[in-house]
């Protein structure tokens, strides 16, 4: 099976040599876990090591912050732009609607993306357009249609491999969606919690499909040059 290499220290081994190639994967989490460093490092180590061109899809941050965040690891991304191998696409919450994805899937195509991220997908389902008329009881079908059919569009890219971000409320949820975490291949959650008075992260890998993982969890850490995964043993 061809597989795509995250190149993050300690990830590839959970999966024996990395994401499966066209796989759709769920990266969930807690906010301040680490989700965006992650995926970010995904995208820069396939350009510089693999060259294969990713594109970043963001609703929140614009794309000079991602940039500037990048930078703190050392990552030049303002680089990868101006050679075209990156494309950091932002797309304001209030412009989100039922061609957004189209969008998305056409981009990806039309730079030749090989990796694509998504974050968040909590903001995007959130602006789905209502269009109900009591939102409590059908709107939030509406939603998970929503996230059902974009995920089932971005099958379509055969050989890309996406990650899709989700910011959970709690350490046990997976999404906000309530849906992604049973329509995408594998789902990759990161957790912050309290030990002995010290914050720490960990990883798990909590499905993958096609290929034998891991299962158990590992310490996360955020390092200068990006995140590394630590053995249990």
């Amino acid at each position: 099976m061809d597989r795509v290499k995250t190149g993050i220290p300690g990830f590839d081994p959970l999966l024996k040599g990395g994401f499966p190639r066209g796989s759709i994967i769920l990266l969930s989490g807690t906010p301040a876990t680490g989700k965006t460093i992650f995926s970010v490092q995904y995208l820069y180590n396939g350009i510089v090591d693999h060259n294969e061109p990713g594109l970043f899809v963001t609703f929140e941050e614009k794309a000079e912050k991602i940039i500037e965040q990048a930078s703190l690891f050392g990552w030049d991304l303002a680089k990868l732009q101006k050679n075209r191998t990156l494309t950091l696409m932002h797309i304001a919450a209030e412009d989100i609607n039922y061609n957004t994805v189209s969008k998305i899937i056409d981009t990806a195509r039309a730079v030749h993306a090989k990796r694509l991220v998504i974050d968040n997908m909590n903001i995007l389902a959130l602006n789905v357009p209502n269009i109900a008329s009591d939102f409590k009881n059908i709107g939030k079908h509406a939603m998970k249609r929503f996230v059902y059919n974009f995920i089932a569009k971005a099958r379509s890219l055969d050989d890309v491999t996406t990650i899709l971000i989700s910011q959970t409320t709690n350490e046990t949820a997976l999404s906000s969606d309530e849906v992604s975490e049973f329509l995408c291949d594998g789902i990759i959650h990161i957790a912050y919690e309290s030990l002995g008075g010290k914050y720490s992260r960990s990883l798990l890998v909590r499905k993958m499909r096609q290929i034998e993982n891991d299962e158990d969890i590992h310490p996360l850490e955020i390092g200068k040059k990006g995140i590394v995964i630590h053995t249990i043993r």
